[in-house]
C-alpha cells in the first residue's frame, strides 16, 4: 500500500490543502485544525451550521496563515502567536483555552460569508443588522501551543489517556480514508443512479491506495518509514460529507449518508462510517510523503 493524499484543514470546516509533505506532530500533521469559528458561546461552527465555510480557502507559507475568498482580498495572520484576548471555547464537550484572532479577522469572515450564501442563517447564530452583520459575532480562535485537548480515553489504551492530544479536530488527531472504500461506496452510489463522490468529501488527512476495501476497519496501526499510526476509532460521519467542499452546495441531500448506513460499513456501530480516526505512535517530527509505503498491522 501506498501513502496517496496528504490534506492539512488550517482553519476547521474552512478549505483544506493538498500537500505532497507534512511533519507529523503530537497533534497530527502540523498546523492542522489549529483554528476554528466560534459563536458568542464560544461553541465551535462548522458547516453542518454555515455551509458556506467551504467557500473560504487557506493557505499555508513559511511564516502566514491566509483565507481567501473570490470577492475579498486576502485575510492575511502571522504564524507566531498573538498577543490576543483569551477566551474558553468548546468542541463538543470538550473544554479548552484559546487566542481569539480579533476584529479585524472577525470582519474579514463576516463579508465574506455574507458575499456566498444568499439562505439564512440557522436560527442558533445571533442575526444583527446588515447584511454582513449576520455573521459579525462569529470569532476567529486559535489553539495556544501550549495548550492540550485531551483525546476521549474509552478508546484508547491506558498508556495513552491523558497523554494524546489533538487541535480542534472533532475529536483525533488524524483521520486515514482508503481508496479502495470510497471506490466500493462509488460504486454502489451509482447503481442506484447518483452520482459519486470524491474523497475531499470526508476531508481525511491520509488516504491510502492498495488494500480492500474497507480493510481499515481491522488494522490496529499503520506504519510508514519512520513512523506508525495507530487506529483508534471508526469515523462517524455527518451532514458535511452531502456538501460540495467547494461551493457548500448539498446536490443530493441525504447522500453519501444513505447509502454508507446501507452498506453498514462498520458492523455492530450505528450510523454512517467512512474513515478511521487515529493517533501517533510514533515518529513525532517525521516527514510524511506522498508516495510512502504503508505496511497495516493487525
Amino acid at each position: 500500500m501506498k501513502l496517496s493524499t496528504l490534506a492539512c484543514y488550517p482553519v476547521k470546516s474552512l478549505r483544506g490543502i493538498a500537500l505532497s509533505r507534512a511533519e507529523l506532530t503530537e497533534r497530527g500533521l502540523a498546523f492542522d485544525r489549529r483554528w476554528m469559528l466560534v459563536d458568542d458561546d464560544g461553541r465551535f461552527v462548522t458547516q453542518r451550521e454555515i455551509p458556506a465555510l467551504a467557500t473560504i480557502g487557506v493557505e499555508l507559507s513559511s511564516d502566514t496563515l491566509r483565507l481567501v475568498h473570490e470577492r475579498m482580498a486576502p485575510l492575511v495572520l502571522s504564524l507566531d502567536e498573538p498577543k490576543a484576548a483569551v477566551r474558553r471555547v468548546r468542541v463538543w464537550q470538550s473544554e479548552c483555552q484559546a487566542l481569539d484572532e480579533g476584529d479585524g479577522a472577525a470582519n474579514w469572515l463576516a463579508e465574506a460569508l455574507a458575499k456566498s450564501l444568499p439562505e439564512p442563517l440557522p436560527k442558533s447564530l445571533p442575526e444583527p443588522r446588515g447584511e454582513a452583520g449576520r455573521f459579525r459575532r462569529l470569532r476567529l480562535v486559535r489553539l495556544p501551543h501550549e495548550q492540550r485537548r485531551w483525546v476521549e480515553t474509552e478508546f484508547l489504551p491506558p498508556a495513552e489517556r491523558g497523554v494524546v492530544h489533538t487541535a480542534f479536530a472533532d475529536g483525533y488527531p488524524l483521520l486515514i480514508a482508503s481508496e479502495a472504500s470510497l471506490a466500493a461506496l462509488n460504486e454502489r452510489l451509482e447503481a442506484k443512479g447518483e452520482a459519486p463522490v470524491p474523497m475531499e468529501r470526508f476531508r481525511p488527512n491520509l488516504v491510502v491506495s492498495g488494500g480492500d476495501p474497507f480493510a481499515e476497519r481491522d488494522w490496529a496501526s499503520l506504519a510508514g518509514p519512520g513512523y506508525r499510526l495507530g487506529l483508534r476509532k471508526p469515523c462517524k460521519r455527518c451532514k458535511i460529507i452531502t456538501l460540495d467542499q467547494r461551493s457548500g452546495a448539498a446536490p443530493s441531500a441525504k447522500e453519501p449518508l444513505k447509502t454508507l448506513v446501507e452498506m453498514d460499513t462498520q458492523p455492530g456501530w450505528k450510523g454512517a462510517f467512512f474513515g478511521q480516526n487515529a493517533v501517533v505512535e510514533q515518529g513525532v517530527g517525521v516527514i510524511l510523503r506522498v508516495g510512502d509505503v504503508l505496511d497495516s498491522l493487525s
